[in-house]
């Protein structure tokens, strides 16, 4: 895990409990180039904050003050994470909040004398009442309609068979195992945004809404889809690749206290325990990827439908002024 030092560097100096992988990007990146290049305070990056405690509510709430929360999971994700927190939490009485789920537990200022077992508490819903929620999935039908069509008919035919009994995992470790081990991080990220156009723009519709600011970009573990969705960014903001690489690759330090169940959980849908970690140039790979075949991130994001005047707006609005 990082120091308390590497800590500060990497959140802006807020502690949680239970948000791991959490970050400010402006703070990190412009730590890491020795000069301000983005403005600190507003693009944030975490794994899911499911689990956040009344402690780490607060802090988005008030000390982050954050807006937006952008969820780029999977509907099988939500469910799977609903799931898990109805078997956690014992049903209590109603309280419709503005996302349509039951309200939050009232939450709890950390200086107002509470106990430790209420400040650390979870609260019984998965959303932070105050904070908008945007989903974009980033590996939704576009992007799975791409990896099933490298399937032999046979595999497909498995697969689906696997599905309707009710077997998923059995059914995804088949796409797992035949196209998603062999294409690597590197490979998929690529796929993601040579098929996921759509998603890309709803993205930068977001990123362009000055209203938006502060916002938090999270998937699971916020490593791949959140790692892709941060480095079509800074690409954008002319971060330095090797800053960029720097920003991904902390990830995997980050997540060193649930590698060991998550390699379990890859295991179980057919891929690698490399899948746990950080590709090695990554970066580079992927912004190659975007150089060579599209001619540079602005002529990738037009054909996404980011045309310049969205594009200049999120440079205005994440970078310092003067940084060109």
């Amino acid at each position: 895990m990082a120091s308390q030092q590497e800590t500060n560097n990497i959140s802006g100096g807020h502690t949680f409990d239970n948000i791991i992988n959490f970050r400010d990007v402006g703070t990190f990146i412009n730590h890491t180039t020795g000069r301000n290049i983005l403005r600190p305070g507003l693009l944030y990056r975490s794994a899911r904050p499911d689990a956040a405690s009344n402690h780490d509510r607060e802090v988005l709430l008030h000390e982050i003050k954050l807006k937006t929360i952008i969820d780029l999971r999977t509907k099988t994700e939500h469910s799977e994470a609903k799931n898990k927190f109805a078997a956690r939490h014992k049903p209590g009485p109603p309280g419709p909040s503005a996302t349509g789920e039951t309200a939050a537990l009232p939450s709890v200022n950390a200086d107002s004398g509470a106990g430790e077992a209420d400040r650390h508490a979870v609260p019984a819903t998965l959303r932070i009442e105050g904070i908008k929620y945007e989903d974009v999935d980033l590996n939704g039908k576009p992007y799975s309609n791409a990896l099933l069509k490298q399937l032999s008919w046979r595999q497909k035919g498995k697969l689906y068979s696997l599905y309707v009994l009710g077997y998923h995992k059995e059914a995804i470790s088949i796409l797992g195992t035949n196209v998603m081990a062999a294409r690597g991080l590197s490979g998929l990220a690529e796929d993601s945004l040579e098929h996921c156009g759509g998603e890309v723009k709803a993205l930068f519709d977001l990123l362009s809404n000055e209203h938006n600011y502060p916002l938090l970009a999270h998937c699971t573990q916020g490593k791949d889809r959140t790692g892709l969705t941060v480095l079509l960014v800074l690409m954008l903001c002319d971060v330095p690749l090797e800053a960029i690489d720097k920003d991904y690759m902390l990830s995997e330090k980050e997540l060193l206290p649930e590698r060991q169940d998550k390699v379990r959980e890859i295991a179980s849908i057919g891929l690698p325990d490399s899948f746990a970690d950080c590709e090695n140039g990554w970066a580079g790979k992927v912004s190659g990827w975007v150089n060579d075949k599209y001619g540079g991130i602005e002529k990738y994001l037009e054909r996404c439908g980011v045309h310049t005047e969205r594009q200049r707006k999120v440079r205005e609005i994440l970078m310092v002024e003067g940084v060109e």
